[in-house]
């Protein structure tokens, strides 16, 4: 199955559920548009819709639907900025909770907004260092 080769580490170290997510949304994705980009950004978009990351893996929501507006919105033409996996349309207490988790300084004097941006940086770093890199 070609979704377990290409699936990204964020998603081995994450749930069983969130990896076949993007397994099935992957390889049905390459027999409609084929390898590539928009096969990887299909199977993410599925991902997204369950999951937010937190750290270097993803987590159940608390509830599915889209995590930031280029989710909600969708398509080229109307490209936005995405929060890399961060639910940015979850609760400011939701994202307090996972800042704390993630130990981002200064979450207590945020706001939403700078908050999920120093949750995607947070879960950057992470990822880099499961990484090795």
């Amino acid at each position: 199955m070609p979704g377990r080769e290409d699936l990204p580490s964020t998603l081995r170290r994450s749930p069983d559920k969130a990896q076949r997510t993007w397994e099935k949304t992957h390889d049905s994705a390459v027999e409609t548009y084929g390898e590539g980009e928009r096969s990887h950004r299909t199977a993410f978009a599925a991902v997204k819709h369950q999951f937010e990351k937190v750290g270097d893996h993803w987590e159940p929501k608390g509830r599915k639907g889209p995590s930031d507006r280029q989710a909600a919105g969708g398509g080229p033409e109307r490209r936005a900025p995405t929060a890399g996996g961060v639910d940015a349309n979850a609760s400011k207490d939701h994202l307090m909770s996972v800042a704390r988790r993630l130990d981002v300084p200064g979450r207590s004097s945020m706001t939403k907004p700078e908050l999920v941006t120093a949750i995607e940086k947070a879960n950057d770093r992470a990822t880099r260092k499961a990484r090795g890199d």
